[in-house]
């Protein structure tokens, strides 16, 4: 898979990205700590929000 051509991931992929389970990684989607968006019956993940989800977790360490 071609992270870099590809904008938005459907969230299996989202998963595999960040080394989580589906069913946490929909969590993260519905709880809106992920971006995604609605494509017909598809709930797909925007892969720069990925990167920022990680970012996001690293700072609440540096501040614990």
């Amino acid at each position: 898979m071609q992270m870099d051509t590809q904008l938005l991931l459907s969230v299996e992929e989202a998963a595999d990205v960040i080394g989580l389970g589906r069913t946490r990684t929909y969590e993260l989607v519905m709880a809106k700590k992920i971006q995604s968006v609605k494509v017909g019956r598809r709930r797909l993940v925007v892969q720069s929000s990925l990167l920022d989800f990680v970012q996001t977790l690293l700072l609440e360490q540096e501040c614990a």
